[in-house]
């Protein structure tokens, strides 16, 4: 989320991420999606040299909602920054963009109310398919004084190509059941005349 931030408000690779690190995240992960495996290989124009062939893995599918808590003069100033970004918005790679809203405001309340209360974001295909309640997975970032059971190495300290660096940062995990109304329409059938044709 940080590089997400970092692209929107035109923050150069070799820029300070400072302000951004002292920000907290969470995210509750709406949809799985699935994991898909893509070959790639390259060629040089005139084709005598050929690149290595590689794997990359792609997560498709899947739907977050991530949270951010910070001062309120830098959280408006990142929601413009979304809306109006300097650089491109990619998640992960250049080649995925994020296909909806990455900017859903700046509300009052804590991370823990936004993770908790906000409207469920599954696509209505993947909630007709879900059962009437919903645990949905939540990890944030451990605060001063709570026990973190698992620490992960992904808060980047620089984006530098030339001495890129993550550390650790210490998280918790948790969830939020919810409500599937979908759900109950899920066992109704649907009118399709076709159906009778074996269409």
């Amino acid at each position: 989320m940080i590089g997400l931030l970092a692209a929107a408000r035109g923050l150069r690779r070799t820029e300070p991420l400072t302000e951004l690190l002292g920000l907290e995240f969470g995210v509750r992960l709406d949809q799985p999606g699935q994991i898909l495996r893509d070959f790639q290989t390259a060629r040089s124009l005139d084709g005598r040299r050929s690149a290595p062939l590689t794997y990359r893995f792609y997560l498709s599918d899947a739907v977050f909602l991530a949270a951010v808590s910070g001062p309120q003069e830098l959280l408006y100033g990142l929601a413009d920054a979304l809306d109006r970004p300097q650089f491109p918005l990619y998640l992960g790679r250049r080649s995925c963009p994020p296909v909806g809203p990455v900017n859903l405001g700046v509300h009052d309340g804590n991370l823990d109310d936004a993770l908790t209360q906000w409207p469920w974001l599954a696509a209505e295909w993947h909630r007709k398919k879900a059962a009437h309640r919903v645990r949905l997975e939540i990890i944030r970032d451990a605060r001063p004084g709570e026990q973190a059971i698992e620490t992960v190495p992904d808060e980047p300290v620089s984006f530098d190509p030339a001495h890129r660096q993550h550390t650790w940062r210490s998280v918790l995990r948790g969830h939020v059941d919810v409500t599937n109304d979908l759900a109950e329409r899920a066992g109704v059938a649907e009118h399709d005349p076709l159906s009778l044709l074996g269409g």
